[in-house]
């Protein structure tokens, strides 16, 4: 995609490039993904059980939704830019402390307060809100997501690569090396793109009845929580279910994450190429049905005796392809609902998004145990995917009574 004309690579009195966008969602996705193939090592050297070390996904995601109650608006009150730049230090630090930890309870410290990345994805989706308008948004969302896809798709390979060589430590230095390349690269090229306001922090945050307000936002929001719930649920029980049903190493087990991320970039291409055409809610609507038909797949095929991978593995294509779909364009929806609330309602959104996200990945690392196999996994992804379906024909349906929203329109009625 072509980057908005007034835009100047690595000029930070201008908007920034597509490429810092894409990098600063891409270290907040690799800051989730790439230690999990090393989680039943990490279990194994601090002498805890893998339900404790699942806990260093869920407990990040946990703080992560915390945390994007408040992003939101205090990137509307004091811009973008200083927002990004204090967090993307705070992760730094954070990310020594993992690196360094002595015992399982050290490093869940650091690993929740590492959350504080999750600032890089809720403002690089304010931010292209920021430049552009709705079905606009979602296109230019989708493809920062598609480049951003090749990050977590790496990086579980990356992570698995490095524990097997040097120890799962390895993968946080890793981790600590990206993040100070992004924290230069934003410094040199991310300019403002926040409207001054003169509303106060508490003010700012007295507007979140305005979004409540709106059934519209909780549609977008409500369908995208669900979507992507399939996908966190799948992050805190994939590593059991590959060595714990498979039998698989950290190396091999990367390579099989990759999978569900492939997935993910082309649903995302297909947002970026088709989105303005057929509308938001047409491409969520049909996202939403591709990735609930995973689940049911991959049931048939363990109900039909099949003991390779794939059955799981390579079936959770179909829930990256729809998630694809879906959550560029849902995220376009909330933050079109109220556009002079873009941060605010990037925060509050994300946050329900990932809370309900925290609940099922650590729902998913309690259910799952010796001799389960894979089935409670499958029948959560199975059971949130369709009630994405359900949220967005509720969206559909405000559509159809109220009519939809307008292209650039700068709010819906209280109701909407």
């Amino acid at each position: 995609m072509t980057p908005p004309s007034r835009v100047r690579f690595l000029d930070r009195t201008t908007p920034p490039h597509i490429a810092t966008l894409v990098l600063l969602s891409g270290i907040a996705a690799l800051s989730m993904n790439v230690f999990l193939p090393s989680l039943p090592m990490m279990a194994e050297e601090f002498g805890t059980d893998y339900a404790v070390m699942q806990l260093s996904v869920a407990l990040y995601l946990a703080v992560n939704a915390i945390l994007q109650l408040v992003i939101g608006p205090i990137s509307d009150r004091y811009g973008r830019r200083p927002v990004l730049l204090v967090s993307l230090g705070l992760f730094l630090l954070a990310t020594l402390g993992c690196l360094l930890a002595p015992n399982a309870q050290v490093f869940l410290a650091f690993r929740m307060a590492q959350a504080v990345i999750v600032t890089g994805m809720v403002l690089s989706r304010a931010v292209v809100r920021d430049m552009v308008a709705d079905a606009q948004a979602a296109s230019m969302i989708g493809y920062v997501t598609m480049g951003m896809a090749l990050v977590p798709m790496v990086g579980p390979t990356i992570g698995g690569v490095l524990d097997q060589m040097f120890g799962w430590r390895a993968s946080f230095g890793f981790l600590f090396l990206s993040g100070a390349a992004v924290l230069a690269l934003t410094w040199a090229d991310l300019g403002e793109t926040a409207t001054p306001r003169k509303v106060s922090l508490l003010g700012q945050f007295g507007q979140y009845p305005e979004l409540f307000r709106s059934r519209r936002f909780w549609g977008y929001t409500l369908t995208a929580s669900f979507a992507s719930g399939a996908f966190f649920a799948y992050l805190g029980g994939a590593p059991f279910v590959g060595t714990e049903v498979f039998g698989l190493s950290p190396a091999v087990l990367g390579l099989y994450f990759g999978i569900a991320a492939l997935g993910y970039m082309a649903g995302n291409f297909i947002s970026g190429r088709y989105s303005v055409r057929i509308g938001i809610n047409g491409m969520i609507l049909r996202g939403t049905l591709i990735a609930g038909s995973a689940p049911l797949i991959s049931m048939a095929f363990f109900a039909l005796g099949a003991t390779h991978p794939l059955a799981f593995f390579g079936v959770m294509a179909l829930v990256g392809l729809g998630n694809g779909m879906v959550m560029p364009n849902a995220t376009a929806g909330m933050l079109s609902v109220r556009p002079h609330l873009a941060g605010t309602a990037s925060g509050l959104g994300g946050a329900i998004m990932i809370g309900g996200g925290a609940g099922l990945s650590a729902l998913a690392g309690a259910l799952l145990a010796p001799g389960t196999g894979a089935w409670p996994l499958l029948g959560i992804m199975l059971a949130t995917s369709l009630s994405a379906v359900l949220a967005m024909l509720y969206v559909r349906r405000i559509d159809l009574r109220e009519g939809p929203l307008a292209e650039g329109a700068p709010a819906d009625p209280p109701q909407g």
